[in-house]
């Protein structure tokens, strides 16, 4: 199994330029994971700043990208002491497929939040529901254990409202950091599912903010809606690590699978 930190990696080719290739093993069917391209713009931005941490990220998803060989640039934009700013483009087969602006800063491991409110409640883990007998592509690469109160629309049984949760960890084993947190991000099934839309809904624009440093072990993932219209839903999602931190929020806007019957 190719580890996360592997799949991500990004190869420097001149200054602001990076060569990847985007690997196989994290796309469903032939289009990859959104997150996953998050996480390799990421390794570039962070590679061309002098601050370590991905802060926060708006990124706007053109076309699927294809696995195989792909370039990341990376435009700065501003410079400074606590943050820099820059423009960081997915590249393949010469045509743009992300655009985002990335800030980066560095965060301090020990500082405790000023405030912070409750974790989402979720059942024991061993009574979660795994999420699927289909172990290929994206799929396999992660372990994610889904809240049986979301996963009613497997049976036919959609609960009417917009949400997912479920625990994530890497399959491979690795601990979580910023780059696996915007994998995380986008792993849910979409929130969608649970009101009968089921299919794939391409992600349009997703923007997140890291909020904390991942503390090793499994992560709880929480998404929601607010409106589903026009073929277009809205997806709220949190990340929590496993010493019940806040450390990652996002939103985005997808395109909804098909119109409810």
């Amino acid at each position: 199994m190719t580890t996360y930190g592997a799949a991500t990696a990004v190869t420097p080719l001149a200054a602001g330029r990076y060569g990847v290739r985007l690997a196989e093993e994290y796309s469903f069917g032939e289009a990859v994971n959104g997150g996953y391209l998050l996480g390799v713009l990421l390794r570039a931005a962070v590679a061309e700043s002098s601050h370590a941490h991905p802060l926060t990220t708006a990124a706007s998803f053109l076309r699927p990208a294809q696995p195989g060989p792909a370039e990341v640039l990376v435009e700065q934009r501003k410079t400074g002491r606590t943050a820099a700013t820059a423009r960081v483009s997915l590249v393949q087969d010469g045509r743009p497929v992300v655009d985002a602006m990335v800030t980066t800063g560095t965060l301090d491991p020990d500082r405790e939040p000023a405030y912070q409110g409750e974790p989402p409640a979720m059942p024991p883990l061993e009574v979660c529901r795994p999420s699927g007998a289909d172990q290929s592509g994206f799929v396999a690469q992660v372990d994610m254990r889904f809240d049986p109160a979301v996963m009613g629309w497997l049976d036919g049984e959609p609960s009417g409202k917009p949400e997912m949760r479920a625990y994530f960890r890497l399959a491979s084993g690795e601990d979580p950091d910023p780059f696996v947190l915007a994998l995380a991000l986008d792993a849910l099934i979409p929130v969608v599912a649970n009101t009968g839309n089921v299919g794939w809904s391409p992600t349009v624009d997703l923007t997140w903010h890291l909020r904390a440093l991942p503390a090793p072990g499994w992560l709880t993932v929480v998404g929601a809606g607010r409106l589903l219209r026009d073929g277009w839903h809205d997806e709220d999602v949190e990340v929590w690590d496993s010493a019940g931190n806040l450390v990652a929020q996002s939103r985005q806007l997808a395109r909804t699978a098909r119109t409810r019957k």
